[in-house]
């Protein structure tokens, strides 16, 4: 299933990822559900085998040769990462378990430090996945904060001038995705973070998707905070980065209480560390570390400009063949949308068109994809999702039309 685009040579990537290798119910696999987790390149399992055989050891405890080279893995792991996103001290790049523990880190702390109290106001967007929503409500609940929504229109694009109305000062902070799990659709973020700069509002942005399929530079593009997840950039699940921005992490009180974000400890007091040990408390994740950093620096040697265009021109591909097919619902059509299809099979259940699909070899997600405000703004419970990744295929969009023809078939007739 291999079929390069122009410049960009799909036949090897592919070859560098094993799993894409084998077949399901005696078809070739199909995986088309980058966006829930992508798949891995051996250089990431070699990466965490070669630490797990030769070099493991607890970090920044131990004066021993093992400890000493098991931290400068790392702590080189953390510097890939402030490359990766231009961040301008590796001393702003925390290591969390995933996106979701980085803003409840974020929601914890920051609103601690913000006091978050009854009537103060939190922004938020009706595209926001779960993990960027339940953090505030628990301010809503325990401290009588409200929540704010901006609007996406019909094509899924966000209101930003809607947005810009909900902003006074009562607004503590704005968390908003980078790019929809379920729409594709990219939030202009440095035009907001450009808003909220000039009214001293946070901005933090959930870039669980945004990192993996978008050029990324944080200092350009102005949030306060920004996170991103191993799993879904092609590294291991358990682990996840947080950038803040220096000025406001040297503020913000710890997270979670344990070794390493603490410089002193007795009977009757406690000192704690600076960022970004400040908020890495117990053992870190060592052995992703050193996946993480293999991904990231397959991804830098592929070129991001390079993949970003190769997706765009397949989630072009797939939104023409899903609308040649007809009888298709969609959900998201903004202009530069990332590659993520949403769509419902008209007169069928996402579920079972997803089950028929898997019976083909056709691997997408269906359900609310954690984003239920959202499928509720387009009216519908739940969608199929088929989201693409720099190993993805024509070839393979043209099998899940195949597969759809199928499902159509046997749910319609």
């Amino acid at each position: 299933m291999n079929q390069p685009t122009p410049s960009y040579d799909v036949a090897a990537v592919r070859a560098d990822f094993p799993i894409l290798a084998r077949q399901v119910y005696g078809r070739p696999l199909v995986y088309l559900d980058t966006a829930a987790s992508a798949q891995k390149p051996r250089e990431v399992t070699q990466a965490m085998l070669a630490l797990i055989e030769n070099d493991y050891a607890n970090v920044h405890r131990g004066l021993h040769f093992l400890a000493n080279r098991a931290t400068e893995v790392y702590e080189g792991a953390r510097e890939t990462a402030r490359r990766f996103i231009n961040a301008s001290s590796a001393q702003e790049v925390i290591f969390t378990r995933s996106v979701t523990g980085a803003l409840n880190l974020v929601a914890s702390s920051l609103g601690r430090h913000l006091e978050i109290g009854a009537g103060d106001e939190i922004v938020l967007s009706e595209m926001e996945h779960h993990s960027n929503i339940v953090p505030w409500h628990f301010w809503r609940e325990r401290h009588g904060a409200v929540i704010r929504w901006a609007p996406v229109d019909e094509a899924g694009a966000l209101d930003v001038e809607a947005l810009e109305e909900l902003l006074s000062s009562r607004t503590k902070l704005v968390s908003l995705t980078h790019m929809s799990n379920v729409l594709g659709t990219v939030a202009p973020i440095r035009r907001i973070a450009e808003l909220c700069r000039a009214r001293g509002i946070p901005l933090v942005v959930d870039g669980a998707q945004g990192a993996v399929h978008l050029p990324l530079d944080v200092q350009a593009l102005g949030a306060d905070f920004y996170c991103f997840t191993g799993h879904k950039i092609y590294g291991p699940t358990g682990i996840g980065v947080l950038y803040g921005r220096m000025e406001w992490l040297e503020r913000l009180p710890p997270f979670e209480g344990g070794g390493e974000m603490v410089e002193t400890v007795t009977k009757e007091m406690v000192t704690y560390n600076h960022p970004p040990h400040r908020f890495e408390a117990g053992t870190p994740p060592i052995i992703e570390a050193a996946g993480l950093a293999a991904a990231l620096d397959y991804v830098e040697r592929l070129g991001r400009e390079a993949i970003h265009a190769h997706e765009a021109r397949l989630t072009d591909y797939a939104q023409a063949r899903l609308e040649a097919f007809g009888g298709v619902a969609f959900y998201g059509r903004a202009a530069g949308k990332g590659s993520i299809v949403a769509f419902n099979l008209e007169g069928a259940h996402a579920h079972d068109v997803a089950t028929i699909l898997d019976r083909a070899g056709v691997a997408v997600r269906a359900g609310t994809h954690c984003a239920s405000p959202l499928l509720a703004r387009f009216g519908a419970t739940s969608s199929c999702r088929a989201s693409f990744g720099l190993y993805s295929t024509k070839d393979e969009v043209d099998a899940l039309i195949e597969a759809l023809a199928t499902a159509r078939r046997l749910l319609l007739r």
